[in-house]
């Protein structure tokens, strides 16, 4: 049965008139749609507790106080902190198997299916204010403020849940999948890992690597590049967490001598999450890595990649050419793909078939036909692209060319009219044609065809938080090659560290680029076999910046720092 309309809702409550009603509608166009109940709340025309009782009206529930309500410290251990905060709930009462939560937000049902998902209850909600929200989660968690340090200590005072995971490793007789599968399930393990997922996810993390040792088990971080460690769980639990996330990605729990690849699909706080799951059998258990893909943080705009207004004037020109191949280099992790999908986005019209070819699939783009590789049947990059190129497409992304086989379609689509994207791993723009020729390509079909050549890596940024001015050392200026002179008048930065970045000095990436576009004189070269130092002389000639010029630019405007600098760029020859 259709919703009845919260604005009608408060009018028959008498809260408001109709033409309180136009009015809150035309502020609530102006404001960029924000929720009408807020809208009125800011009006002054209700209150945050009589949006409360209309909001439970419309949703066929209860409307809470907080403020008098007495909460069970079993109840609150429930839901952690960070979990309470990215969903904007406050647990109330556990009734069997049912969970009673309150939420300002009744209107996000996707609310009660992910805490369903994570929490392993069903869940009930009801209805509160906002302030009133907040106040209980500040009150219920100030005292003991679950972390994960606090939820390890209790896990290792735990005997029988440490009992338990002997019996299910099987170090006291044969591996019972029946007990595997109670431990996985069990309060403690889904409670760690919930925390875990959601403290990557909030603080951006790329991966999480959950990985066994002789006499512990790490869980580590990836953000902004960098892995730092959390406080490891008791190495008995190892085997329950690693099964846990194997059956949440629908993997063999009972297969623990081969690697396995999965997928979980979450979806964290409104935003879609996509964790890739990689299981490797090792010395002393299986190590886990999970890449977080958090669609709904990843902008696929060209103009936020991080080039400068010039280079991607030049970029745009040649993606839009007609045919020709443009090639994205770098190192694994270094924004390729994003690089890519943007320019893709950026070109996705009606007029154009745009296909792609994956391994994997990364992000949905709608409007574009995306295909995943699957070397194991024989749907490898190769043979997919000759599929492709009978499927009528303008432009085409073959996620990347790893053989010559690849190397030669590519170039065979480029000739027959497709504009064709891809990506190498090299290290700078220049050897890629180096790279190209050594695959096999002939220098004449390179000159054909090949556009341009994007070169890209990242470093991280210092945390504005704690950003301080700071006098370089001598080894420093002498790394990147620098004279006294020419930093006159010039200043470096450095992050002291903060609880911002979490001491680390660093929040967030920055893309330096280096765009090589293919001209008289290059191609000239090319077919003469010239060496990578000729190519790159030619190419700064024609304007290039080189990624090390790029990254003492971002360092001089106190974007990064001279480590940085230093660590992902050469000094070329």
């Amino acid at each position: 049965m259709a919703l009845k309309r919260l604005g009608q809702i408060l009018v028959d409550l008498g809260l408001i008139d109709e033409q309180q009603l136009a009015t809150m509608l035309e502020e609530q166009a102006s404001r960029g749609g924000e929720l009408i109940g807020k809208v009125g709340v800011a009006l002054g025309f209700f209150t945050d507790e009589q949006l409360g009782e209309a909001l439970a009206e419309q949703w066929g529930t209860t409307f809470v106080t907080l403020y008098d309500r007495q909460i069970p410290p079993q109840v609150t251990t429930l839901i952690s902190e960070p979990m309470a905060q990215l969903y904007r709930v406050v647990p109330l009462e556990l009734t069997g198997n049912r969970l009673t939560v309150a939420s300002a937000d009744p209107q996000k049902i996707q609310i009660a299916d992910e805490l369903r998902t994570l929490l392993g209850h069903d869940i009930h909600v009801c209805v509160a204010t906002e302030p009133e929200i907040q106040k209980a989660i500040e009150k219920l968690y100030a005292s003991d403020s679950e972390s994960v340090e606090s939820l390890v200590e209790d896990l290792e005072a735990d005997d029988e849940l440490a009992a338990q995971a002997a019996a299910a490793a099987g170090r006291e007789g044969p591996t019972d999948l029946t007990s595997v599968e109670a431990l996985a399930e069990s309060a403690p393990v889904r409670k760690l890992l919930n925390m875990v997922l959601l403290l990557a996810i909030r603080d951006g993390a790329s991966d999480i690597h959950f990985e066994p040792f002789e006499t512990e088990f790490r869980i580590r971080l990836k953000a902004d590049g960098v892995l730092q460690e959390m406080v490891p769980p008791p190495k008995h639990l190892a085997f329950a967490i690693t099964t846990r996330i194997k059956v949440m990605a629908n993997l063999d729990i009972a297969e623990r001598r081969l690697p396995q690849d999965g997928r979980i699909e979450l979806t964290v706080g409104g935003h879609p999450v996509d964790l890739r799951v990689s299981v490797l059998p090792t010395l002393f258990g299986e190590s886990v890595v999970m890449r977080v893909l958090d669609r709904g943080v990843v902008s696929l705009d060209l103009q936020k990649v991080g080039m400068h207004e010039a280079m991607l004037r030049k970029f745009r020109e040649v993606i839009k050419r007609p045919n020709g191949i443009v090639l994205v280099t770098g190192p694994t992790g270094s924004g390729k793909t994003t690089t890519l999908y943007s320019a893709l986005s950026e070109l996705n019209e009606v007029e154009d078939k745009l296909i792609t070819t994956e391994d994997p699939v990364e992000y949905d783009i709608d409007g574009i036909v995306q295909v995943p590789i699957d070397a194991e049947i024989g749907n490898t990059f190769a043979a997919c692209l000759r599929a492709i190129l009978r499927q009528d497409p303008d432009r085409i992304l073959v996620g990347e060319i790893r053989d010559v086989e690849t190397a030669e379609i590519a170039v065979q689509a480029s000739l027959t009219g497709h504009m064709v994207f891809s990506t190498l791993h090299t290290n700078d723009a220049p050897s890629t044609v180096t790279r190209l020729r050594d695959m096999g390509v002939p220098p004449f079909l390179i000159t054909a065809t090949v556009e341009a050549i994007l070169a890209q890596r990242l470093v991280r940024r210092i945390c504005t938080g704690c950003r301080e001015e700071i006098v370089p050392g001598s080894d420093v200026l002498a790394d990147l090659e620098l004279t006294t002179d020419q930093i006159a008048g010039r200043s470096f930065y450095r992050g002291r560290g903060c609880d911002r970045c979490n001491r680390t000095g660093y929040k967030g990436r920055l893309g330096l680029f280096e765009l090589l576009i293919m001209n008289d004189e290059i191609r000239d070269m090319v077919m003469r076999n010239a060496s990578t130092e000729d190519l790159r002389e030619a190419a700064r000639r024609a304007g290039m910046v080189t990624l090390r010029e790029s990254g003492v630019e971002g360092m001089f405007a106190g974007l990064t720092t001279a480590d940085e600098v230093i660590r992902e760029t050469i000094m070329e020859a």
